[in-house]
This record gives C-alpha cells, structure tokens and sequence, in this order.
C-alpha cells in the first residue's frame, strides 16, 4: 500500500512540473507572436497593391541588350620619352644655381656654374706660351732664310743650314702644341658652366652653392613634356594581342582620364618573376601629366553581350539594389545585381531579362503616370 502510495504521489508531481513548463512555453510563444504584430489587423494585399500603384509615377523603359567591346587594363607609370641626367665633368664647386624642380628651361640656357678660377689662369699660362711660341717660330724663320743665302754663297756648311730648316719646323710644332693646348682648355673651360641639352621641365636639381661636386655626379635632371609615355607590363597572355603602331586606350588614373595612344615598343623579353612584356605607349597628353604617375592602358578584346537599364531606375536601399518591374499590368519591386555604369546606363549581371519593362521615377524623368504599353 505503501509503494502505490508512492508512486501516485510521484505521478502528480511529474504531471504538475509538465503543466506548468507547457504553460510557461505558451506563454512566451504569445508573447512572441504579439510584439511581431501578428495579432494587429492587416492592410489587405490588394488595398496596398493599389496604393502603390497610384503612388508609382514615371516611365516605362525596356531592358535592352547591347554589344560592348570588352577590354582588359595593364598598369603601368607615366615617363618621359625624352629624360635625361646632367652631370660634372670636373672636380669643383657649385658657385652658382639658377633653376629648381619644376622650373620650365630653354635649351643652352645656363643651369650652374662651378668655380674656373684655376681653369681661367692655366688658360692665360698657355695663352703666353702661345705667344712664346710664335716669336720662337718668327726668329727660327727669320734665321732659316738668312742661313738660306749664306749656304748658297758657300759660307755656311750645309749641315748648319739643315739645322735652321729643323729648327723651323721645331717652332711651328710648338705653335700648334701650344694651340692646341689653349684649345682643350677652352673646352674644359666650357665645363664649368652647365647648360641645358633641351628645351624641358626641370625634374629635381641635385646640388646647391658651395656644394663640392666630382666628375660623373648628377647635378640636374630634365624631361621633355611634350613627349610622353605609358610603361606597362603585360601578361604574356594578353602580350600577343598589341602590334606596335597599334590605337589603344590609356587611362590616367590621377586626373580620372581617358585619351588615346599608340603602341610604339613591345620589349621582346618577358619579365622572370611576372613572365610580362613592357609595352611603351605614346601619344597626345592632356595636360597636368608628369612622369611618375600613375596610368592602365586598356587592351582590346572579344565584344560581350550585357544586359543594361537607365541608372535613374536602380534605387539602393541599404546593400539591396533594386527596381520596379511591370508585370502582368502590375508594379512590383524586384532586387537586382549591377556591374559597370556606361554613361548613363548600369549593367545588369542579374535579376532582369531582356524586354522586361522597369520604370524610371520621376525624380529623373518628367512626371507622368506609368506607360505599360
């Protein structure tokens, strides 16, 4: 009697504990649904598709289909065709600097000048030996002449008389020597001053007064602006697809432009690490270009087919692109994906077919109620 007694009271509690945990779910399974609204009154479906509808204003456009050249870009860096480094040709200093970087020049226009004190008094040393040398070759002349009649009257031997005609010919050696001498130092001379190869922009100067400079040092760089290009490297696989004197498209990412150029070198030897060619293009620039900058030339390919709509159309609600798509008589808001804007189109890599009919609001076209013709 004792153990049934047990068991019942056992029993009654299990069944108290599932009662009141079945309560407790229910309840919050209530209280779930009423703060999700489900126990409010609903708008009916065809009252809310009917006041979209009056509220939809704009115009029908179809969802066309368009063949677009498709194209692949190659980064590369804007140079100039023309660049080149100024350097010393002497051991001396910087006593004077008239240009600094960006500074537009003129060629033969003077850029430095170094110190030729030493070069102007050898100069005048051999300018005086010079003239040493001219009076030597009037004496030994004059003597060769005069050594001429006395060897025809006999009274000089021969012998002396050729040593007359040696020391003539001793003198004018020391002439020419001589000339020569203040020749190479007028040229080295010319040295001293720096001036410039080119009509150009000065890239950077690379000393300042009293600056000791050595043969070989770069003293001024400059480029030609009127003659610039595009260094790309080009994967092997696109490498086949250029010729040179070929059209190409060059974008010049800093000034967000596009203009054309001409293939003009294809190296013939591919990069080790990245097996890419470098491709030179050239061709008119726009202005504010300037060696260093950044640029793509755009490489030519197969055309593609693309799927396209007015970007008026595309509305975007968060992370969702959207539009609104006649259907059966009826607007309906479908998501969609978009790639590229082409002019004033974007395209449509999914959620559209071609021929579907999207509506442009009115905030981009004149206001007119929907065309579903």
């Amino acid at each position: 009697m004792t153990r049934r007694t047990e068991i019942l009271a056992r029993w009654t509690r299990w069944t108290g504990n599932a009662a009141v945990f079945i309560c407790f779910s229910l309840g919050v399974v209530l209280l779930l649904l009423w703060l999700a609204g489900k126990f409010e009154p609903k708008v009916p479906e065809k009252r809310a598709l009917a006041a979209s509808l009056r509220d939809t204003r704009g115009e029908a456009v179809p969802v066309r289909s368009l063949r677009l050249p498709r194209v692949e870009s190659a980064v590369g860096s804007i140079r100039a065709v023309h660049e080149t480094s100024i350097g010393s040709k002497l051991l001396s200093r910087v006593v004077e600097v008239n240009v600094k970087a960006g500074q537009p020049v003129t060629s033969a226009e003077v850029l430095i000048r170094l110190d030729d004190t030493d070069l102007t008094a050898k100069l005048r040393q051999a300018s005086a030996a010079l003239a040493a040398a001219e009076a030597a070759r009037g004496q030994a002349a004059a003597d060769e002449k005069r050594y001429a009649q006395l060897a025809k009257d006999r009274v000089v031997s021969q012998q002396e008389y050729e040593k007359m005609v040696t020391a003539v010919k001793s003198a004018e050696a020391e002439v020419r020597r001589a000339e020569e001498t203040i020749n190479e130092l007028k040229a080295t001379l010319d040295w001293a001053t720096i001036r410039s190869p080119m009509n150009g922009i000065v890239i950077d100067k690379k000393v300042d007064v009293g600056d000791m400079v050595t043969p070989g040092q770069t003293l001024v760089t400059l480029f030609d602006p009127k003659r610039m290009q595009l260094v790309a490297s080009v994967r092997e696989s696109l490498a086949h697809r250029l010729a040179v004197g070929q059209q190409i498209g060059v974008f010049v990412e800093g000034l967000a432009k596009q203009c054309s150029g001409t293939v003009s070198e294809i190296v013939p030897q591919a990069e080790s690490a990245s097996r890419a060619f470098e491709v030179k293009v050239t061709g008119p620039c726009p202005t504010g270009i300037y060696t260093g900058m950044f640029g793509r030339i755009l490489i030519p390919l197969d055309e593609e087919q693309v799927l396209v709509v007015p970007a008026e159309a595309v509305r975007n609600v968060g992370q969702l692109e959207l539009v609104e798509v006649i259907e059966s008589g009826q607007v309906t808001r479908r998501a969609i994906r978009t790639g590229r804007t082409i002019d004033d189109r974007r395209e449509v890599l999914s959620g559209l077919r071609e021929g579907e009919q999207v509506v442009v609001p009115t905030n981009s076209r004149p206001a007119r109620e929907v065309n579903h013709g």
